[in-house]
């Protein structure tokens, strides 16, 4: 099978989101309030076991019913998707009220992201083989400012988020729509992701699907780099 087209996943396989201590910190300092180191490092704990780290890790306790639901179909909209983060952080109580929604617009901006060490370096190969590249994202916002001040924006043909269709992988829908945005049949195409539900859905589309691992950008320096084998 020849291999015309990559989609690839945005979090936790081309860029990665800073640790819950680093946004806490960082939107403290924002705001102007100087938390005590140790109720900073306690309270980013508990916004990480809350799961209100859009990018970060899920939720570990079982949520209550109306944030379930909501968790459940986060992805749709950017109304749901704000919905359910902020309702996670307000699990953990904060000295301003107001940090909730400043935690959630701080996830959005560019100084939250870290790209992968081998990021532009393998999407800039596939550029250079005549490959055609997407990011299909489960997102409640539009992540390209993140490509663009990454320098890695010109590497992709197409962006398909989930709030933008209101569909939500692994829904074979938002798979195939990206490959009409590349003009390329599934089965040319391959799906690069970290999530085996998520992403292997392009898998139910007729898409070859390769999983990377999840980690910290330190810990994956060149986890993307064996997608060059496989388009050979």
């Amino acid at each position: 099978m020849t291999i015309k087209a990559v989609l690839f996943d945005f979090s936790g396989t081309l860029f990665r989101i800073e640790s819950t201590e680093s946004w806490l910190r960082a939107t403290t300092t924002e705001a102007g309030l100087a938390l005590p180191e140790a109720e900073l490092i306690q309270s980013a704990e508990r916004l990480e076991s809350a799961g209100a780290l859009a990018g970060g890790a899920a939720p570990t306790a079982p949520l209550p019913d109306d944030l379930a639901a909501l968790w459940a179909v986060r992805d749709r909209s950017a109304e749901a998707h704000r919905a359910a983060y902020t309702g996670l952080s307000r699990q953990v109580p904060l000295p301003d009220p107001r940090l909730h929604d400043a935690l959630y617009d701080r996830h959005m901006t560019p100084a939250a992201w870290r790209p992968y060490p081998d990021t532009a370096e393998v999407l800039g190969a596939l550029r250079a083989r005549g490959v055609a590249v997407g990011v299909v994202s489960n997102i409640g916002w539009d992540l390209r400012p993140i490509f663009r001040e990454h320098g890695v924006a010109p590497y992709v043909d197409a962006y398909v988020l989930s709030y933008e269709h209101e569909i939500q992988k692994p829904d074979t829908r938002l798979f195939a729509l990206a490959c009409d945005a590349l003009g390329v049949a599934p089965q040319h195409t391959l799906m690069v992701g970290d999530d085996r539900r998520a992403d292997g859905g392009a898998a139910d589309l007729g898409c070859a699907v390769h999983f990377v691992d999840h980690r910290p950008v330190a810990e994956r320096p060149d986890g993307l780099r064996p997608v060059l084998d496989l388009i050979g």
